[in-house]
């Protein structure tokens, strides 16, 4: 069949997003569908990406404040839609592409959304008290709960709000992580000592600089760190619109910006080489590169109340959201022999396939 996969908040630097709906993408051509992605761009395109997914490139402005991230208005995407004549449509936007579910279902064509954030928390966050949050976020989970044929959460933290307004179409999903690129065996003793200057400890923060990633607890972790008598360094890899307050914020402290690093072996390198992650977000979903961090071999420290402690399990740490938590988190897991805590990592990545979450979400796809 012919599944188009659409998305907005898609761009060069836009991480676990792009990854997932590429790999996702290939694993669907690799099983004999024809793959056609929708994505935003500063011209129109039409592209052939690796695995067999032809990229069409929407002409798009910028939306303001976002790091540069365009939106296609949703009529637009409507109209290229009734040129490709789905089979089947996976939608990874929530907010900005509404409407294509009821174009769908006016259609005959089987229609999923991937929810990718906790509407309630980033309402929570950013506009509303907690209730009148939660208030508003029921309202639109439930109308797009019943607008599309599916509504796939990649973890039981992300499930939660639908279950709370008992939308009855949800299916859980994990994502999964290439557990070839990212692997213990990328680790580099001499770029590691390079980066750590002469530390004890070689921390990293990967992911975007964004208000809702909450990127200062990880700066503010190593000031507790140096507090409690620690010799650490932290490499902070990736860019966004906090980072000039970041930097400023970091002065005088040891933490290296090194910036986004588009190159997966790169990457694959720089996480394999840290003693340990650092993962502050308290509404992340899934955190894709957390993930990518336990299969390289690097324990990881999350905030316990994301969904990321579902996601390391016993291999890594949940810490509260503090500083001096994340600061104990970190003394824990170096406290542990470097091979137990190592192995342990890639052990629980493994247990998270690409095969199997494209197998899964086929049988959304399809429903």
């Amino acid at each position: 069949m012919r599944i188009v996969q659409l998305a907005n908040f898609y761009g060069p630097r836009s991480g676990g997003l792009r990854t997932a709906m590429h790999h996702l993408g290939a694993g669907y051509a690799a099983r004999g569908h024809e793959v056609v992605l929708v994505v935003p761009g500063p011209h129109g395109c039409v592209d052939e990406l690796p695995g067999g997914i032809r990229r069409v490139t929407v002409a798009a402005p910028r939306l303001p404040g976002t790091g540069g991230y365009r939106a296609v208005d949703p009529w637009r995407v409507q109209r290229l839609l009734g040129r490709l004549s789905p089979d089947a449509i996976e939608v990874s936007d929530r907010l900005t592409l509404r409407g294509l579910g009821t174009w769908a279902a006016r259609r005959g064509v089987p229609s999923v959304v991937i929810s990718h954030e906790r509407l309630d928390r980033l309402l929570g966050q950013f506009l509303l008290p907690e209730a009148a949050a939660r208030r508003v976020a029921d309202g639109a989970n439930a109308r797009m709960a019943a607008a599309y044929d599916t509504v796939v959460c990649t973890t039981s933290f992300a499930r939660a709000e639908f279950d709370r307004i008992g939308a009855g179409n949800v299916r859980q999903v994990p994502l999964g992580v290439d557990l070839t690129t990212f692997s213990p065996l990328h680790r580099d003793p001499r770029l590691r000592a390079s980066l750590a200057e002469g530390a004890d400890a070689l921390l990293v923060h990967c992911g975007r600089l964004s208000p809702e990633k909450h990127p200062e607890r990880s700066v503010d972790t190593v000031a507790a760190l140096l507090d409690a008598g620690h010799r650490v360094r932290l490499v902070v890899a990736g860019d966004g619109p906090r980072r000039p307050a970041l930097q400023r914020r970091a002065a005088g402290l040891p933490v290296t910006f090194v910036g986004f690093v588009p190159e997966r072996g790169r990457l694959a390198r720089l996480l394999a080489s840290a003693d340990v992650s650092l993962a502050p977000g308290p509404h992340e979903t899934f955190g894709l590169s957390a993930l990518e961090a336990l299969a390289s071999g690097t324990p990881v420290v999350v905030s316990a109340s994301s969904a990321l402690p579902e996601i390391v399990g016993g291999s890594g740490a949940a810490a509260a959201d503090s500083p001096d938590a994340f600061a104990v988190g970190v003394g824990t897991l170096l406290a542990a022999e470097e091979g137990a805590r190592r192995a342990a990592a890639r052990a629980r990545a493994e247990r998270f396939g690409w095969p199997e979450s494209v197998d899964r979400m086929l049988v959304a796809l399809t429903m």
